[in-house]
């Protein structure tokens, strides 16, 4: 064999190629994880400082009161037929679904009591808030979002008007305080539902039903639930109006913003419920 034949199939010559493609690509997942790790502090960034300037622009004497009056208006208010069907379906399911269970151990009596503290405690805040994340974060992502495509929060900057304490602020005040409101009205429309429901096989009174409900509800019942409502409805807030005041600037993105609120604030609303429960359970044990 000759010697250019011999440098070709050189193994020593093979494996410093091997390790020097390996190289190549070790350093380009390097890269990678670098790059993913920049763009996760970066957003983490950007949501601290605009939790900031949502928090500095709320204590501001300028506060925008004739916009947060028209902003509950649109969260609590157009929000009741939705919230009313679906408080009035919780009690009824849980109600048909939970007698045949009761019937077999002689316990009928304790299924108001039973279906009143589930819904208090954690059925009626959790399900009313996810609706809320569905309905009112879609609809400020893309309502935030449509006017940055079409550039009225530039437009606004330009004109100093403050977008934040017009556009954010009075958003997440107005859910802040409406969604706990909500939660409380499906509350007591779920109780309605499980009376109806108590009486599609039954014939209880309204006055024995209630007796039998509230019996068993403590005031620690409605604590935590209704703490844990206005974190509810300031996650739904502040995530609706982070995507869409942060959206990009084609038409997608509005999409994109609208989608992104109702995932992450659904998310957000289940750890929050998650972190709740842990904390209630260990001031109470």
């Amino acid at each position: 064999m000759s010697s250019d034949k011999m440098k070709k199939f050189n193994p020593v010559i093979i494996i410093k190629g091997i390790i020097a493609a390996h190289s190549v690509k070790l350093s380009e997942k390097t890269l990678a994880k670098t790059a993913e790790a920049h763009s996760f502090l970066t957003n983490v960034a950007d949501v601290s400082l605009f939790i900031t300037r949502v928090i500095k622009e709320t204590f501001s004497p300028n506060f925008e009161f004739k916009e947060f009056l028209r902003q509950c208006f649109q969260i609590g208010y157009i929000s009741l037929p939705l919230i009313s069907v679906t408080g009035i379906i919780m009690g009824l399911v849980l109600t048909i679904q939970s007698r045949p269970v009761l019937v077999d151990f002689g316990a009928v009596n304790a299924l108001p009591g039973m279906i009143a503290i589930s819904l208090i405690r954690e059925m009626g805040p959790v399900i009313t808030a996810l609706i809320c994340a569905g309905k009112i974060g879609s609809g400020m992502g893309a309502e935030l979002g449509s006017m940055k495509v079409t550039e009225q929060i530039d437009a606004m900057e330009v004109s100093s008007t403050n977008p934040i304490r017009f556009l954010v602020v009075t958003r997440v005040l107005a859910a802040t305080l409406m969604i706990p409101l909500l939660i409380l009205y499906a509350d007591a429309l779920g109780i309605l539902g499980c009376w109806a429901g108590v009486n599609i096989k039954g014939d209880v009174t309204f006055v024995l039903f209630f007796s039998q409900a509230f019996s068993h509800i403590e005031f620690i019942d409605f604590l935590p639930a209704v703490i844990k409502s206005f974190f509810f409805g300031a996650v739904i807030g502040f995530v609706g109006c982070y995507k869409g005041y942060n959206a990009g600037r084609g038409t997608e993105s509005v999409g994109v913003a609208a989608n992104s609120a109702v995932v992450l604030s659904s998310l957000l609303v289940i750890i929050v419920d998650l972190i709740a429960v842990q904390i209630t359970d260990m001031l109470m044990s």
